[in-house]
């Protein structure tokens, strides 16, 4: 493709606007493209207007088989009149390419495809065959990979390549995730008259002071090299009705972030052992849900693909883990071992920011770099 071109792909599929939803129009632009290419693909319907697309090419006969994946979701752009440019125009200037997931990871999901476009015109002879997985709703839930895994669209890769935006480290590892509430109930008694009711606030203060001392415990006790420490803090809190009664109820939100050294099933023992303790107490009523609970993700430091990926880089890129939770780790909770790679075109702190861009010549040399890799690995 022409430089232009390759430009022209990521501004049009910026200019959708698929924030949270609609990833269908993402879905058919590149499945369009894709067919001018001679590339065969599929959509797989998560929900109306929010289709997963697939698509494949190479050889049948032995070989390995490599996955490319992108979300095609983004996030709310919050107040447009901030921005520079409008969030979704694509615009540029200079070197950049202005826009609501042009980063995350819009120039990732385009990078893989025009790599897989530009290679079947190529004509490479592929040792094994290239399968493009582009996912609804990564942002909240990871709900298209994880329906992908459970489809079976994963079951024979060998290797993975999520084009997130990582461009000084080739991510092999990352953290996970855990959001939790915790609701402790009471009754609801005049305020003159507290002995009368139970109050929920108290019950919950009582449950965040030991909380943190446990977790402060863990996050000095457990460390990846990678990775870091454990990091978990209590971000919501609510309770009460008017100033003048006691509380029935009051939650607590919180997140974590865990390391494999201290997974999240340990990290549910610990908060278990606080409620169990507590709720020995008279009157105590506290529970928990988890509304999200993604647990790490690491694979190996050392594989071909980390080393491929490691000779087509600068000196100065090593392989390394990263904090955000991906689309890695729905295919990694398959019983199945495979090279990952977490790398790709964008800024790593801007994602869900104003003025959220990518650098064109960043976006340019990720193609470029896909290709090789692609080729290294199914030679």
């Amino acid at each position: 493709m022409e430089k232009a071109q390759r430009i022209k792909i990521l501004q049009d599929i910026v200019k959708i606007k698929s924030v949270n939803a609609h990833e269908k129009d993402v879905a058919d632009y590149l499945a369009d493209l894709f067919t001018k290419y001679d590339i065969e693909s599929k959509q797989v319907e998560y929900a109306k207007g929010r289709n997963n697309l697939v698509a494949e090419f190479g050889t049948n006969q032995g070989g390995k088989l490599l996955a490319v994946s992108g979300h095609m979701d983004v996030v709310e752009a919050g107040d447009e009149s901030e921005w520079d440019f409008p969030p979704f125009s694509g615009e540029i200037d200079g070197d950049k390419l202005y826009g609501r997931g042009t980063t995350d990871m819009k120039s990732g999901l385009a990078a893989l495809a025009i790599a897989m476009c530009e290679l079947k015109e190529e004509g490479i002879d592929l040792n094994g065959r290239i399968r493009f997985l582009a996912t609804v709703g990564e942002e909240i839930g990871r709900i298209g990979s994880k329906q992908l895994v459970k489809e079976g669209y994963a079951d024979d890769i060998d290797g993975l390549i999520i084009a997130e935006p990582s461009s000084s480290i080739i991510a092999y590892t990352h953290k996970g995730s855990m959001n939790f509430t915790v609701t402790a109930k009471g009754k609801s008694a005049h305020s003159s008259m507290p002995t009368e009711g139970i109050n929920a606030i108290n019950h919950i203060a009582d449950f965040v002071l030991h909380f943190n001392g446990a977790m402060d415990k863990v996050v000095n006790e457990y460390e990846n090299s990678e990775l870091g420490r454990v990091a978990a803090s209590v971000t919501v809190i609510n309770g009460g009705d008017q100033v003048n009664s006691i509380p029935a109820r009051a939650t607590i939100e919180g997140n974590i972030r865990t390391i494999p050294e201290f997974p999240n099933a340990e990290v549910k023992k610990v908060i278990d052992n606080i409620l169990d303790e507590l709720n020995q107490k008279e009157d105590y009523n506290l529970s928990i849900t988890y509304d999200v609970d993604d647990n790490a993700v690491e694979k190996a430091k050392d594989s071909s693909l980390v080393q491929i990926f490691d000779k087509l880089t600068a000196d100065d890129v090593k392989p390394g883990g990263i904090s955000p939770v991906t689309d890695a780790e729905a295919f990694a909770s398959m019983d199945k071992d495979f090279d990952l790679v977490i790398y790709g075109p964008g800024e790593e702190n801007l994602p869900h920011q104003l003025n959220e861009y990518v650098s064109i010549e960043d976006y340019l040399s990720k193609i470029d770099i896909f290709k090789e890799a692609i080729k290294e690995y199914l030679k």
